[in-house]
């Protein structure tokens, strides 16, 4: 082989290692740019923060700053609907072992009806605040009806996951898994 090949062999050589070299950051770039996942990792929809100090939040829930927080907005009276979110939030919180120290609940009534005795027993650690006519309720974020959502507020005070209604428990819980994990305080 003469000289004259054995040149173009190495330059051949040498610009496949580069275009190879190349093709993962080429590749990383055009994923970037051109493509968008339609998929999301969490269950809940995230939602524009909305700072709890931007409202005339009532002061219990001022209070939890610095926890993770499932909130609900419902009757007094408490319906069906209303029982099945508040049990979700508590099993939730539950499957977090050690972290469940980490997460409160609460419970904003939006009329002037007090819970029963025996469902605020069934409850006990969810707190219950009266929040009838709360610049709160006007603020929070919703799809169809306050009352269909549950909320996670982070530990700086932000509204910024919304569950559906009839939200699936065991999804909600790996959301928050992922949370506490990745999340530094609270």
């Amino acid at each position: 082989m003469s000289d004259a090949a054995r040149r173009r062999s190495a330059r051949r050589t040498l610009l496949a290692l580069v275009l190879v070299g190349l093709l993962p950051f080429a590749g990383s770039w055009l994923l970037y740019w051109l493509w968008e996942p339609d998929a999301r990792v969490n269950y809940g929809e995230l939602i524009t923060p909305l700072p709890l100090a931007d409202t005339r939040a009532p002061a219990e829930l001022r209070d939890l700053r610095g926890k993770w927080v499932f909130l609900t907005v419902d009757s007094g009276a408490c319906d069906k609907h209303c029982r099945r979110k508040l049990y979700a939030m508590r099993q939730v919180r539950l499957t977090q072992g050690q972290n469940m120290e980490r997460i409160e609940r609460a419970w904003i009534i939006d009329d002037a009806t007090l819970p029963l005795a025996q469902l605020t027993a069934e409850y006990a650690g969810t707190r219950i605040v009266q929040a009838q006519g709360s610049d709160l309720l006007s603020k929070l974020p919703v799809a169809t009806a306050l009352r269909d959502h549950i909320y996670l507020i982070d530990p700086l005070g932000n509204v910024m996951l919304r569950y559906p209604r009839d939200a699936d428990p065991s999804r909600m819980k790996k959301d928050l898994t992922r949370l506490l994990k990745a999340s530094r305080i609270g």
